[in-house]
């Protein structure tokens, strides 16, 4: 769910000239093979991504000797910032789960919501802590409390997870300061403030609806699915006390106190009321980054879900190392298959795929409003990346809402429509697809009858709403 950087320098790249036409059958030619490939031949998915990644580059014109440039720099951009987030969340989730802490959690929620209401506490505890986190950071933390309350109240893992992934879905896709939306309303000049209050207007509803009641309909087709082991089982020991609820929620909640402390000091920079030499900025930019947030968080867990409550017992630091490593070894493989799906996605971006298919709708003569959600949705088809579906057609729709004079109200409502778009019809060059399907023991088919139609649900559902707020404002 990254943003890739920009395109390689055309001076650099030895690209031939194909046509629309043929570019847009290699795209189509290469998603179907590469599926049968997974499915049907059941070649591993991250073989298969790269082996698909250098065959589409060499189809679409891409010279031989800048084929494997092109490759690694979509996989290197991808894990780079994929693999410290999944690295620091595995482990906090771990270690949450290992002092009972999710057990704590799980407790808790159940004695307010009910057993019954299990799946629905847990898709609000996810759109909290998924309004300031990406996506794949906060969803790899809150799987020990999904996997917990599944073990105890049995039933299909699909259940509880479905609601949760609609949560995550929502608040990534529509609501800064997640990095699409707010890339877009930047580069069309909406304020963000109005951004975030029509996002919370059209993508609540949007979530009620497609992220939460469609799930739960959809999990019922899925009756006997089992809690995965990715993280492990609690083992739990009994003459260790557990953590305490607050100091579990200061645990969970201490990444989302820095990240929004960076956003604090981005926001009064930007505005020129703090000015970008002050320590305090300085400062929130190392610590509310999100990687380095997940590493503060993850070591104050350590200390005080794992180290605290065991000191005076020998060879704690060897213990603890253990833990560290049967936290990590499982998710090498998931970091490996996204990078894989990021060199795929960087592929058909190089080609300029998204950008053909985009150029044609905006010549169209369509509603603002819909040429905007349709160019979002070609870009994410082409390219996986939801983040760039959302700069990239901000960027191409900023000209034509400046011209029609669209601002306030309207102008947000563009934005979140554009950012719909941006989540809708996720596959297998979308690192997240690969991500979240991984984490929750889904198979390919699984994660597109599932991660795709509930993310596919709230766009076009968020888009509608959107549509209606901007006839309103207009």
């Amino acid at each position: 769910m990254r943003m890739l950087p920009a395109a390689l320098p055309a001076e650099t790249l030895v690209l031939a000239e194909r046509p629309s036409w043929a570019l847009i059958a290699i795209a189509v030619a290469a998603i179907a093979v590469l599926l049968l490939m997974i499915i049907k031949l059941r070649v591993h998915a991250f073989f298969a991504l790269i082996i698909i990644s250098v065959l589409t580059a060499l189809a679409a014109g891409i010279g031989v000797a800048d084929v494997v440039t092109v490759v690694v720099a979509g996989f290197s951009t991808t894990v780079g910032t994929v693999a410290l987030l999944v690295g620091f969340g595995a482990v906090l989730g771990r270690l949450v789960e290992v002092s009972g802490g999710a057990q704590v959690l799980a407790d808790a929620m159940l004695r307010r919501f009910g057993e019954k209401r299990a799946p629905l506490a847990l898709a609000v505890a996810s759109l909290f802590y998924a309004f300031p986190i990406f996506l794949d950071a906060g969803f790899i933390v809150m799987l020990p409390i999904i996997y917990t309350v599944a073990r105890r109240l049995g039933g299909s893992f699909m259940l509880y997870v479905l609601p949760s992934i609609g949560s995550f879905l929502m608040m990534h896709a529509l609501t800064p300061p997640h990095p699409g939306p707010t890339a877009a309303a930047t580069v069309m000049g909406a304020d963000v403030g109005m951004v975030i209050l029509v996002a919370l207007l059209v993508g609540l509803p949007a979530w009620y609806l497609a992220g939460y009641r469609l799930a739960l309909v959809i999990a019922q087709r899925y009756p006997n699915m089992p809690v995965p082991n990715l993280l492990g089982e609690a083992d739990l020991d009994e003459n260790t006390p557990r953590p305490g609820f607050w100091t579990i929620i200061f645990v969970l909640l201490l990444p989302l106190f820095l990240i929004f402390f960076n956003t604090l000091f981005s926001t009064l920079e930007a505005g020129g009321t703090v000015d970008p030499d002050n320590i305090l900025f300085q400062l929130s930019r190392l610590i509310g980054s999100t990687p380095i947030a997940l590493l503060i968080a993850t070591l104050a867990a350590m200390y005080l879900l794992y180290m605290r409550p065991r000191r005076g017992r020998g060879s704690i630091g060897s213990a603890l190392e253990d833990l560290v490593d049967h936290a990590l070894a499982p998710v090498c493989s998931i970091i490996l298959i996204t990078g894989a799906g990021g060199a795929f996605g960087r592929v058909l971006t190089e080609t300029g795929i998204g950008g053909t298919i985009a150029s044609g709708l905006d010549a169209m003569g369509l509603p603002v409003i819909l040429a905007g959600f349709l160019v979002a949705v070609a870009f994410r088809v082409a390219q996986g990346s939801a983040t760039v579906a959302a700069t990239t057609a901000g960027s191409i729709m900023a000209p034509a809402v400046m011209e029609l004079g669209v601002s306030g109200v309207g102008l947000a409502a563009v934005v979140v429509a554009i950012a719909a778009g941006s989540i809708t019809f996720s596959h297998v060059n979308d690192s997240g697809f690969w991500l979240i399907g991984k984490f929750c023991g889904f198979d390919t088919v699984t994660t597109l009858k599932t991660w795709t139609v509930v993310g596919t649900a709230i766009g076009f559902l968020s888009f509608a709403l959107a549509w209606v707020v901007y006839a309103v404002a207009a």
